[in-house]
Parts: C-alpha cells; sequence; structure tokens
C-alpha cells in the first residue's frame, strides 16, 4: 500500500505562494520551497510534479485567495468605484506585514528566461483575466449611461491594470501607502467624468 502523505497539500501550496511572492519564479529555489513547506525533494515532485507545476497551483491559489479581491471590487456601483477599489488594492500593500510587497502576477514574471516562456505565459494569461472582466463591467457601465459612450472600455481597462501593475512595482520597490495613494489621487482625476478631465 503507498503511504499517506504525511503533509497538508493546501498548507504546502500556501508556503509556497509565500516564497514565490517574495522571490518571484526564478528567485525561488527548490531549496527555498522544501525548506518553506517541510518536505524533501522526492516529495515536492511526488505531490506536484515539477516546479512548474507547483508554481500554477499557487497562482491559482493567489487568484482565488489575495488576488479575488479585484473580482469582488467589480461589484461596486460605479465605474468609478470599482477603480477606485482596485487602485487601492495596490496602493494599500504596503504596510500590510501579512503579505509581502506588489503582485504575484507582476513579480512572479520580472524575471523570467526564454526557457521559462511557459510561466510567463500563464501569468500573462492571468492578468489578461482581470483585464477582460474589467473591460466586460466597462462595457456595462457605458451601457447604464455611468460613462461616456464615447469611451473605449478596452482602452480603460487596459490603462487601469498598467496602472496597477506600475503600483505593485512601485510598492516592491519601497514606495510607501501615502504615496502610492497621492499617484491614485492623480489618476483619478483624470478619470471620466472627474472634473478636470479631458
Amino acid at each position: 500500500m503507498a503511504r499517506p502523505r504525511a503533509f497538508d497539500v493546501d498548507t504546502a501550496i500556501d508556503q509556497a505562494l509565500h516564497q514565490f511572492w517574495k522571490k518571484g519564479y526564478e528567485g525561488t529555489s527548490l531549496t527555498d520551497l522544501t525548506e518553506a513547506m517541510g518536505i524533501n525533494r522526492p516529495s515536492l515532485y511526488a505531490a506536484f510534479g515539477s516546479k512548474e507545476e507547483l508554481f500554477k497551483k499557487a497562482i491559482d491559489r493567489y487568484v482565488d485567495g489575495p488576488g479575488g479581491a479585484v473580482g469582488r471590487a467589480l461589484a461596486a456601483s460605479t465605474a468609478r468605484e470599482v477603480v477606485e477599489k482596485i487602485f487601492s488594492l495596490y496602493s494599500d500593500a504596503p504596510g500590510d506585514e501579512t503579505r509581502p510587497m506588489g503582485c504575484l502576477l507582476v513579480q512572479g514574471a520580472l524575471a523570467c528566461s526564454q526557457e521559462n516562456e511557459s510561466v510567463r505565459g500563464a501569468l500573462t494569461a492571468k492578468r489578461l483575466e482581470g483585464e477582460l472582466a474589467l473591460r466586460d463591467r466597462l462595457k456595462r457601465a457605458k451601457a447604464e449611461g455611468d460613462l461616456p459612450k464615447e469611451e473605449s472600455a478596452s482602452d480603460l481597462a487596459r490603462y487601469v491594470f498598467t496602472i496597477c501593475h506600475g503600483l505593485a512595482v512601485q510598492a516592491a520597490s519601497g514606495r510607501t501607502r501615502a504615496e502610492l495613494r497621492r499617484l491614485v489621487a492623480r489618476v483619478m482625476a483624470t478619470w471620466p467624468g472627474s472634473e478636470g478631465s479631458t
């Protein structure tokens, strides 16, 4: 009979997620993972197949957990509130000691080499899911008269997440919550319908 695993898989994925979030995919070694997860390499391979497969499970856990707040923000009543809630997820990250700085979907891909193109592709696909979900929400806002009809929902969604990814990099670089909130306020001053926006 096969011996039962001596570790909890869900807990192990959470521990791996934290390592990948701090160090990115390539910056996280197998030793980092096995020490954080409290298992040896044969156990890691037996449970997850490879470092890449473990990373993909960690991405899914991230999207369902910390990253899931983006999906919840889409339920806000106006497009402006949706975008403000999304920005706050990124601008308010500094000072939260329960999580690494930045965004796993951004940080994880910053130093991926060509041999790890599939990892970069998986991260790109997850980022695109968020952008498309926001695009659809902004299309609804246009249909409801909450955004000017001449605005492009696709362009606005891409713009919002370009700002978010910049905020994530700034947070990982040590910018404070106050600094990032000032940046968000400047961006929101140009949101369609805001005074002074064009």
